[in-house]
């Protein structure tokens, strides 16, 4: 098989005015965030290195201003609506609360500030800072994660949950806090995606379901409504295998019932009318429940075993969580080691099997990219040893297998896969996925250089 390799230095206009520490790209919008030294944010729509640049008037930056701590793209589907908001994290009041400010990205390729509906009593929307105040602490760090109509952050030990909704006139946006899990060990990364809610901790990562995350609980004076729809208010399974989150929604003697997809496309739109709308409880989880399906998948399950007594034994921290095709995800940790981790739920959800498998490289991965794509057979995983060099895995049929020894013929599929090698010219900092087969990477020199393969 002959692999052409392509290479491009990303050059952005107006360029960044200040040093970039971190890139995040949304491949669906093709938008750009740029994080700067400073915590600022730069927002880039319509960035395709590889396509013809666009007009220069077409082209307007938007600024987040700092302080900053964390960000993630995160997709809204509702009815025929599709939306794309970036969501930014910041400590407020010397870090008592947490201010959360949503953009979107408009129709006409530009990022505006969103206003935001919140009726719990922790959250507020702040017509000055045009955000929303979460009165949690801050702590010193935030992560954020989302998925379709979902995004988790984790802050000062809890993972909050949130179902985030468009409204009817698709410019305002409601947030609903869901769930919070309670969490007595270190959290190092987080991901939601597929049904799952993964966490990155010492020694392996602990994945809830993400059904009952978002699903929330119904107060008991409203279960009886809800029966009379014969639908759960939550998640539940779409025709397409996806997850749809319903949501009763009106006040009043009118009302309307949505699905919002969560991990997949829209389903359907129903139309009831019932007096009161269905109201959510927070769903209150500890870390090491094991309950509904939770569980800690180790990275070994002899961890302990090759030290002596004496020596301390090694807290490895998993660092890096991507979701690589149906339940499969790739787990980079803190001494350079990849693991291919499998997961599967029952359709109950009660029950949950997963494995845990090393693969085994040539070098101690400091980098890891990959863009999971249904459209596609095959997938490539990029690893770098944060160096100079980059490794583009080309793993054929990667979802094609559905038998109980899926994990190991993955393994066998990505460590007998064709490899091609990449030279770069500055030192590696940092490489994000640009489409399947095509990657952004952020040089220690402060210059973006997109590659792909074909």
């Amino acid at each position: 098989m002959v692999v052409t390799t392509q290479a491009r230095q990303l050059r952005l206009s107006p360029p960044p005015s200040a040093t970039i520490s971190s890139i995040i790209y949304d491949p669906s919008s093709l938008s750009l965030a740029l994080m700067h030294s400073d915590s600022s944010f730069s927002l880039y729509p319509s960035v395709s290195p590889f396509s013809p640049p666009p007009i220069p008037s077409a082209t307007t930056t938007t600024t987040v201003s700092p302080p900053s701590s964390s960000a993630t793209f995160l997709h809204l589907r509702f009815n025929d609506t599709s939306r794309v908001i970036f969501v930014v994290s910041s400590p407020h009041l010397a870090g008592s609360s947490i201010l959360l400010r949503f953009y979107m990205l408009r129709t006409d390729k530009q990022f505006a500030r969103v206003r935001v509906i919140c009726n719990q009593s922790d959250l507020s929307f702040d017509e000055k800072k045009l955000g929303v105040l979460f009165r949690v602490n801050h702590g010193d760090s935030v992560k954020l994660a989302s998925a379709i109509n979902v995004f988790a952050m984790y802050a000062e030990s809890k993972v909050w949950v949130f179902a985030v909704k468009v409204m009817e006139d698709g410019d305002v946006i409601k947030l609903m806090k869901t769930a919070v899990i309670d969490c007595d060990l270190p959290v190092f990364c987080i991901s939601v995606s597929v049904g799952f809610l993964i966490l990155g901790e010492e020694n392996g990562v602990r994945a809830f379901p993400l059904r009952p995350l978002v699903k929330g609980r119904v107060k008991k004076s409203d279960k009886s409504k809800v029966q009379k729809l014969n639908l759960m208010n939550g998640i539940i399974a779409g025709s397409n295998g996806s997850s749809v989150l319903y949501v009763k929604s009106g006040k009043g003697t009118g009302g309307s019932s949505n699905y919002m997809n969560v991990n997949g496309n829209m389903e359907e739109k129903i139309v009831k009318q019932y007096d009161n709308s269905a109201k959510l409880r927070l769903m209150k989880v500890r870390q090491n429940s094991q309950e509904g399906g939770t569980r800690f998948v180790p990275f070994k399950s002899n961890e302990f075993e090759d030290y002596k007594p004496t020596e301390v034994p090694l807290m490895i921290k998993a660092i890096s969580i991507h979701f690589l095709a149906r339940d499969k995800f790739l787990i980079l940790n803190s001494v350079g080691e990849l693991y291919l981790l499998s997961l599967s739920n029952n359709v109950s959800g009660s029950e949950s099997s997963y494995a845990m498998k090393q693969l085994t490289l040539t070098m101690n991965v400091q980098n890891l990219a990959v863009l999971a794509d249904n459209s596609t057979k095959a997938q490539t995983v990029w690893v770098s040893d944060g160096h100079y060099t980059i490794h583009a895995l080309i793993v054929s049929d990667v979802d094609s297998t559905t038998n109980e020894n899926d994990t190991n013929d993955i393994e066998e599929k990505i460590q007998s896969s064709a490899t091609q090698l990449i030279f770069t010219s500055e030192k590696i900092q940092e490489i994000i996925p640009l489409s399947v087969n095509s990657i952004l990477l952020l040089g220690q020199a402060n210059n973006i250089f997109a590659y792909a393969i074909s």
